[in-house]
């Protein structure tokens, strides 16, 4: 029993990985490397993250300088940029890209701020399905007592609250960031 709790546990926590990483993606006050972690480059016809094609500096607090590996991928990289969700315009000057963040309005930091509560809306929903798949799996096996699937789905359900309150601390945590000016 204590096995099947703790692999809910185990992929509960690939959830609140996820989420992390996600988090890391959205812009608060200044500029890291991992807004760029989800844009994908076309590059010899095969999506590439751009931390693969060059390497990413931050040489201001609201700058990013990308260097190519290779000088022919600075316009997909430059193009990928471009039509992502950042809002910047990459001057290309040579093999590198600079990327110039604006300072983050008002308006754009509240909508960040949804961005990460979609997120986070997004992990409380995979944290539910994955209890579900192992309520059910409980439910249909034959080899256990009433008793131990009512003990065993109320562990499933200490479980999936203690993640759900871990993905709120880290959305406040994540809005207080965003908001904070």
């Amino acid at each position: 029993m204590e096995e099947i709790v703790e692999l809910c546990n185990q992929e509960m926590d690939k959830a609140i990985e996820s989420l992390k990483f996600n988090f890391k993606t959205i812009r608060s006050g200044v500029v890291s490397a991992s807004v760029l972690d989800k844009i994908q480059v076309n590059y010899y016809g095969e999506k590439t993250p751009i931390k693969s094609l060059a390497s990413i500096s931050s040489p201001a607090p609201t700058q990013l300088l990308i260097k190519a590996f290779d000088p022919t991928a600075v316009k997909g990289i430059a193009g990928a940029i471009g039509e992502s969700d950042l809002g910047v315009n990459p001057e290309i000057q040579g093999n590198t890209i600079r990327l110039n963040f604006p300072p983050l309005s008002g308006d754009r930091r509240k909508e960040n701020a949804k961005i990460a509560k979609s997120y986070a809306d997004q992990a409380k929903v995979a944290i539910r399905n994955i209890r579900s798949n192992y309520v059910s799996s409980v439910q249909k096996d034959k080899d256990l007592s009433e008793d131990m699937k009512f003990n065993l789905k109320d562990d499933l359900q200490k479980v999936t609250d203690a993640h759900n309150k871990e993905v709120d601390a880290l959305f406040a945590q994540k809005e207080k960031e965003l908001l904070t000016l």
